[in-house]
């Protein structure tokens, strides 16, 4: 079993807490704080009891070197306007500046430098998850966006400790998933996006015998409908992965799974310009960038009758209108149907696009995983995870 904060002794304690503050950065600035915010419940918890905080996270890929275009600096800036206290960027990650700082610090709050300055840190080197684990007593994890990366802070150094546990963020990602894949309340609909079904193989097949109905949409859908002998056009397309998407649509259809596709789209020329709608064949000359109305509408239907939703991977180009227009139906769709569905949002483009669609405060659960939600969903054990249970 993995402890939470409220079964671990935090009382006049330095707590180390991992989180996933990789997030984009603008002009110096965070672009988008999702995953900083959904951490603040955490942060202040702990502070209720704990004496000090020290925070880590990674950003980017700085190739184990100091960047300044990786530095956690606006990361910080945004911390200390969210959580009004003040909060100290550390130099670095490790050494015996960062120890003194921790240990003589007034402040409260300490952001450790970027993690990945150091290629220690994803080679789980143990001299550098050790000199991690020697800044505090105890070790909390709510990084569920890196849980499955067995790096340094986040599988090394967990075994240092005797008091570890589970962050509420991290508590909530599983609390939500866990439900998807052991005791699904029917009917259960998934809806599956982006780019390439080989991304989703995983998914699709630890879910198929769960789901009711799977509704899928962007560019993976070419792949299925081009399996079908559907004409696609110049839409993105997996030609070695045909095979594989009509042994999906068989085993579906094996054990009764409704699994929709497009039935029209909105096409754009090569310049992704032009928007047409189109029915069921895409001209040779365009391409597939979104679901059409009625596919929108075939979508909601199933979505109306659902009592759990899973959606991955946004149905259409959203980052570009007209082409946002399927992904935000949906969205609605489900902000309209409320608390009678458990709605639970993977993927950060997925995110993104019911945020832009101004219904991210109606839905459930927007989760902050990328692949590692995608992993989970497949059945695998996150290293994360399992460096929680160890020992615990």
């Amino acid at each position: 079993m993995i402890k939470t904060i409220d079964q671990l002794p935090l009382e006049n304690k330095v707590v180390f807490l991992r989180v996933d503050f990789n997030v984009p950065v603008r002009d110096g600035r965070v672009a988008e704080p999702h995953r900083i915010d959904s951490t603040l419940p955490t942060i202040r918890r702990i502070l209720q009891r704990a004496k000090k905080i020290v925070i880590a996270s990674h950003l980017g890929r700085p190739d184990g070197q100091p960047s300044p275009k990786y530095s956690l600096a606006p990361v910080r800036e945004h911390l200390e306007q969210v959580i009004k206290e003040p909060v100290v960027l550390a130099p670095d990650c490790i050494g015996a500046e960062v120890e003194r700082l921790v240990r003589e610090s007034t402040d409260r709050i300490i952001l450790l430098e970027n993690l990945r300055f150091h290629k220690e840190e994803e080679a789980n080197d143990p001299a550098f998850s050790k000199a991690l684990a020697a800044l505090a007593e105890v070790y909390i994890d709510d990084a569920f966006g890196a849980a499955h990366r067995a790096h340094a802070s986040i599988v090394g150094m967990a075994a240092y400790f005797k008091d570890k546990g589970a962050g509420l963020l991290m508590q909530k990602e599983l609390d939500y998933l866990s439900r998807v894949l052991t005791n699904p309340d029917k009917p259960f609909v998934t809806i599956l996006g982006g780019a390439k079904v080989s991304d989703k193989i995983g998914v699709i097949r630890n879910l198929l015998p769960k789901v009711n109905a799977l509704l899928i949409g962007g560019g993976m859908a070419y792949t299925f409908l081009k399996a079908q002998g559907v004409e696609i056009g110049k839409s993105l397309v997996e030609n070695d992965k045909l095979e594989l998407a009509l042994e999906l649509l068989q085993e579906g259809a094996a054990r009764h799974v409704a699994i929709l596709l497009p039935v029209d789209h909105v096409t754009g020329d090569a310049n992704k310009e032009n928007p047409t709608t189109t029915d069921g064949m895409i001209p040779t000359d365009r391409l597939g960038l979104d679901i059409g109305p009625k596919t929108a509408s075939l979508f909601s239907n199933e979505i109306r009758k659902a009592k759990l939703v899973l959606w991955n991977g946004p149905v259409g180009l959203f980052e570009v209108p007209p082409y946002d227009a399927g992904s935000r139906s949906l969205a609605r769709i489900l902000a309209d149907v409320g608390s009678s569905c458990v709605s639970i949002i993977a993927g950060g483009d997925t995110v993104a696009a019911v945020t832009t669609a101004g219904v991210g405060d109606a839905l459930s659960h927007l989760s902050t995983g990328g692949g590692a939600t995608l992993e989970f969903l497949e059945g695998k054990q996150l290293p994360g995870i399992k460096a929680l249970e160890e020992n615990s």
